[in-house]
């Protein structure tokens, strides 16, 4: 039983000062309550006690890429490692996330199901990391963004069968790349889209016969209203974009489009994050903080997702991604919210993590402080519970975070 200063069981719901939760042997909560009524209920239980810190739910990052490492060319680290080379950075890149306090990642750019392998070891407590919901990989057109990754496809037929291929494996979902991307040369620019809407139609179609939900790579405008219209769950990215992406960038925020999108129940999850606070003025930091509120006024749900892995996106920076929506506006119960609650019901697992309530697994995160009056208290972590299992992080070296301005995958 861990007991705590106060337990955040969810950001939109009352603090529980001085409260206690209970872990069972099957890694699920067993019970919440004060701690001093949680003492009387279960004598004789093993306690890890935190009196000044706060007991909050494990920390959800919805968009990392574990097989990535986050260089200036992080295609070409990928392409000439061999699997044990990918299996030690997949293991690494876990571990830094778990030691930050994530305990869920949705990782969306798979290598030779090797994402997959480690998912299921995680599982199976045979390897230490958060819980990982695996795309293999993605979905794209001929020689288009990623293609290196094994998922090339065209045509409404080719489609079908690559998302019943993919859920034969074993996917936890199904990523599409609907747009081009900046670390495939010959891919379309980041704006254009890849697939037809047909296409898009049948992979959403077909994945959700499976049930199996399709997160959507869109940066430009028209590509995300064609991710709409076929009913995708997520779409990642969401930049507006429909020109160049040089600064100044052409960007066409539409309310038809955002409208869309919000009454279609879609999430949207930004990732162009990184060290924002250290951006120069041309980088745009004004323009993305107006366009994220103006997502959220046209009732979009947003989610938290870093990139991790691609464009200078390093494991341990969900903090930062939150930081910039406070900045932005949100209060820090309402961003705390998009890496927890929002983050579960946009993955589908509502249901079982991104709160702290009986019968959940047990995903907790043990920080100095208080979160909820300052976000930076979620850096000053004491300990993780993922899955039912503690975990101790290792110290982090300042000196790791680099300055470098984020690009994004």
């Amino acid at each position: 039983m861990l007991t705590a200063g106060q337990v955040i069981v969810a950001p939109d719901q009352p603090v529980l000062p001085r409260g206690a939760v209970l872990v069972t042997s099957d890694g699920r909560i067993g019970d919440v309550g004060p701690e001093a009524a949680m003492a009387e209920r279960h004598q004789g239980t093993r306690r890890l006690e935190f009196p000044a810190a706060t007991v909050l739910p494990g920390l959800i990052n919805a968009h990392v890429h574990l097989a990535f490492e986050a260089t200036a060319d992080p295609v070409a680290a990928l392409r000439r490692g061999d699997h044990a080379t990918v299996r030690g950075t997949i293991a690494a890149h876990a571990r830094t996330l778990l030691d930050a306090g994530v305990t869920t990642v949705r990782d969306l750019g798979d290598r030779d199901g090797l994402v997959g392998e480690f998912r299921d070891q995680v599982a199976a407590g045979t390897a230490v990391g958060p819980r990982v919901l695996s795309a293999y990989a993605p979905l794209t057109s001929p020689q288009g963004h990623c293609w290196f990754l094994g998922g090339e496809v065209s045509g409404v037929s080719a489609v079908r069968a690559a998302v019943h291929e993919q859920a034969d494996r074993g996917a936890d979902l199904i990523k599409l790349m609907a747009g081009g991307g900046r670390l495939t040369p010959l891919a379309a620019p980041v704006w254009e889209s890849q697939f037809s809407l047909e296409e898009l139609r049948a992979a959403v179609e077909t994945a959700h016969g499976r049930g199996l939900r399709v997160a959507a790579h869109a940066h430009g405008t028209d590509t995300m209203a064609l991710c709409a219209e076929a009913g995708v769950d997520t779409i990642e990215h969401g930049g507006w974009l429909t020109g160049p992406t040089a600064e100044p960038r052409c960007y066409e925020p539409r309310e038809d489009i955002a409208d869309l999108i919000a009454d279609r129940g879609i999430a949207v999850c930004p990732t162009r994050f990184r060290n924002w606070r250290s951006w120069p003025p041309e980088a745009g930091l004004d323009g993305l903080m107006k366009r994220l509120a103006w997502m959220r006024s046209r009732g979009i749900a947003l989610i938290a997702g870093t990139d991790a892995g691609v464009g200078n996106g390093k494991y341990d920076d969900l903090v930062e991604a939150l930081g910039l929506y406070v900045a932005a506006g949100w209060s820090p119960s309402e961003a705390l919210a998009l890496a927890t609650t929002r983050g579960s019901a946009a993955l589908g697992r509502e249901s079982d993590v991104g709160r702290v309530a009986q019968g959940c697994t047990a995903d907790l995160l043990v920080v100095d402080g208080d979160p909820l009056a300052d976000l930076e208290a979620l850096r000053a972590v004491q300990c993780v519970v993922a899955g039912g299992r503690l975990h101790h992080p290792h110290p982090v070296d300042p000196s790791s975070r680099r300055a470098d301005l984020p690009g994004c995958c």
